[in-house]
């Protein structure tokens, strides 16, 4: 028992000693942990902005137009092709999506806010649930469903009235709609959304002068739901073979096809491991200075009797104590930095990868303090004492 405990006092006690020393290298790590989980955090907050819709559909694949490189913005699918989807076997459901932009006006002078207008069928796939509210009723009504995200930047409420202006033709347009429905967190595009009915979408979205004089009823992607999601490999070898100029992909390989998406998480994810990497470097160069500045009385201890485990334990329990420390301070810290950024911030501290994040800053710790262990164990004594 006293064997186990005299690691634990040889690295206290030269704790308290060197008490601002060990303090100044927590704060370092805090430093490095509030940064890494920034950047988890910022990941997942662009992550989320451009996947959210996509990722919370309550379907199982999606149709785009053929040759569009899964664009969706890029995808034209005329409505006659939805019988052709629905007669498909083992298709239970089909929703159209079509998207736009437009720009809330917003009263008492309050600045516009751009959002993404999707247009949905009711009770289709496609359209997102409710929290409180209703849903869509019939495909021609002025209704729209809010994303929450649109409540956080605005005052709009249930029951409220949106004004939203867009350009058709040469012209700018001002159409309105009831709020009779607000949704969870639904951004499509790094922006809020609103959900309309099909037909009030076609009318009311931005228009070419062609489009104006000339319209066309078209969608951009089918979101379908499966009588047995297990069959979807076959489903969609159906729906390409049977349904002319269409292509057939699952949500994730949809999400992965959004423009940017892969490039900005390897991008967030190199500066995460980037950042880990400087942390191993800061705590295995503190600590390696440490075991130098100490070769006399690491000496004495050995000569006494000390045996290389006991040596090796206390280094690790410091390296563990000032990494968790650290950890801890910059944990707290980035959670109460997080209540103060404003809902445009695109921040999000999702559960797991703060807890990978957290696992990770403290595995840095002891694998930065490796060389220094090795070293400490491997001094002699009465080299070390100038004998």
């Amino acid at each position: 028992m006293q064997r186990f405990l005299l690691p634990f006092y040889l690295a206290l006690k030269e704790m308290w000693r060197n008490k601002g020393r060990f303090l100044l290298v927590s704060l370092v790590i805090a430093l490095i942990t509030l940064l890494v989980l920034f950047v988890a955090a910022l990941g997942e907050g662009l992550g989320n902005g451009n996947r959210e819709y996509l990722a919370k559909l309550n379907a199982d694949l999606l149709v785009y137009q053929a040759k569009s490189d899964l664009l969706i913005s890029a995808s034209r699918i005329p409505r006659s092709q939805l019988g052709n989807l629905r007669r498909v076997a083992g298709v239970a459901d089909v929703g159209s999506i079509a998207t736009s932009n437009v720009t809330l006006i917003l009263p008492l002078g309050a600045a516009s806010l751009k959002v993404s207008m999707i247009g949905v069928e009711p009770g289709r796939p496609g359209e997102p649930r409710v929290v409180a509210g209703r849903q869509l009723t019939t495909l021609e009504a002025k209704d729209a469903l809010v994303d929450r995200n649109v409540m956080l930047r605005t005052h709009i409420q249930l029951g409220d009235t949106l004004t939203m202006r867009v350009t058709q033709g040469t012209s700018d347009q001002f159409y309105t709609l009831r709020v009779v429905g607000i949704t969870d967190s639904q951004q499509y595009s790094l922006v809020p959304s609103i959900f309309v009915p099909y037909f009030t979408w076609d009318r009311v979205r931005p228009k070419s002068e062609a489009e104006v004089t000339s319209p066309s009823q078209v969608f951009n992607i089918a979101a379908l739901k499966l009588a047995n999601p297990a069959d979807a490999d076959t489903v969609r070898q159906h729906i390409e073979a049977e349904v002319l100029n269409t292509q057939v992909v699952t949500i994730p390989k949809a999400i992965e096809a959004v423009p940017g998406y892969t490039a900005q998480q390897n991008t967030i994810q190199t500066q995460g491991v980037f950042t880990l990497l400087i942390g191993v470097l800061v705590i295995g160069g503190f600590f390696q200075i440490q075991v130098l500045q100490k070769v006399a009385q690491i000496g004495v201890l050995k000569a006494i009797g000390t045996s290389n485990p006991i040596v090796a334990a206390a280094s690790v329990v410091q390296i563990i104590l000032t990494t968790v420390l650290g950890v801890g301070i910059g944990g707290l810290g980035a959670l109460l930095l997080s209540l103060s950024f404003p809902p445009t911030v695109p921040i999000v501290f999702n559960g797991q990868s703060s807890a990978v994040a957290v696992a990770a800053l403290l595995l840095i710790g002891p694998i930065g303090g490796l060389v220094s262990i090795r070293y400490a164990v491997r001094i002699e004594p009465l080299r070390a004492l100038g004998l």
